[in-house]
């Protein structure tokens, strides 16, 4: 039984290499898809190169996304308005999700195939024969701001997915689906793609690095992600972040829906010794220096 690992990818080569290096031992191929269109559905280059990541060469199967969906939301005359925005980003997101089925067919029907966006970073000590003992397997992981070794507490992140190829439902449906075990009575479930009886929580799961870039690179990232109706709204800008890595906090609130509201409020982030990350980054300090807070 071999394993698939699956992922996005837009530029974000260090995160890439991490993810790669991290898993190599426990992973049969690494399925990487980039799209040619940003998630506000500009064209964009393409910035793999194979030649970065020459050690991997044979196990990564890089397929390339070069179509919008059919299904975007336009106006009579054929121009996107503000509250399409977000619908058609999560739209082209879904659709390079399901473009990684392209790079499967050598995948038997009992092989592991696994999602992650690619800065969520499974635990490989899980990938075990602990792994998949109900259909679906949702792993718990803990949420990285800004540097490797900057956590924010407050939350756990439910990111990677897996199951085996013949259980496998639609790459957004595996995505969204919720990190909860329902009981049997709850009759929802039999209609419902996102809640299962049959999921496994992995804990301690692995680690999720999100904006870990420079403050210029968030800025851009920020600008053209699926949710940059939000972060303009914010009005923040580089200095800004820069600021706030520099205070070891955060200012985008998890815990409430409203897009008015998202930005603003503070919360803290702990610093965690070298000797708590993953193993490949705690041996390489000094290729890790620019995003290790260190202090």
């Amino acid at each position: 039984m071999k394993i698939f690992d699956c992922t996005l990818y837009y530029d974000e080569d260090l995160i890439l290499e991490t993810r790669l290096n991290i898993l190599d031992k426990y992973i049969h191929k690494f399925v990487i898809c980039e799209s040619k269109f940003t998630h506000s559905g500009k064209e964009k280059k393409l910035n793999f190169n194979i030649k970065k990541f020459s050690k991997f060469k044979s196990k990564i199967i890089y397929l390339i996304n070069d179509s919008e969906p059919n299904n975007l939301i336009y106006s009579q005359n054929k121009k996107e308005l503000p509250e399409q925005m977000r619908p058609n980003a999560m739209k082209r997101i879904a659709n390079q999700r399901e473009f990684l089925m392209n790079g499967l067919q050598e995948a038997n029907s009992n092989d592991i195939i696994m999602y992650s966006d690619n800065d969520e970073i499974p635990n490989p000590n899980k990938l075990n024969d602990y792994l998949l003992k109900e259909k679906i397997s949702i792993f718990e992981q803990k949420l990285f701001y800004y540097k490797f070794n900057l956590l924010y507490e407050k939350l756990l992140w439910y990111g990677t997915r897996a199951c085996k190829k013949k259980d496998l439902p639609k790459f957004e449906i595996l995505r969204l689906i919720k990190p909860k075990k329902y009981p049997f009575y709850r009759l929802d479930t039999f209609f419902k793609n996102n809640k299962r009886m049959d999921i496994q929580i992995i804990k301690n799961g692995g680690w999720h690095y999100t904006r870990v870039l420079s403050p210029e690179d968030i800025h851009q990232k920020e600008l053209i992600a699926e949710h940059h109706d939000e972060y303009k709204l914010s009005k923040k800008n580089p200095e800004k972040i820069a600021d706030l890595i520099k205070r070891r906090v955060i200012d985008h609130n998890h815990f409430v829906d409203s897009t008015e509201n998202k930005y603003g409020k503070e919360f803290k982030l702990k610093q965690l010794p070298v000797n708590d990350l993953p193993e490949y980054i705690s041996q390489n300090i000094d290729k890790y220096k620019k995003f290790l807070d260190l202090d």
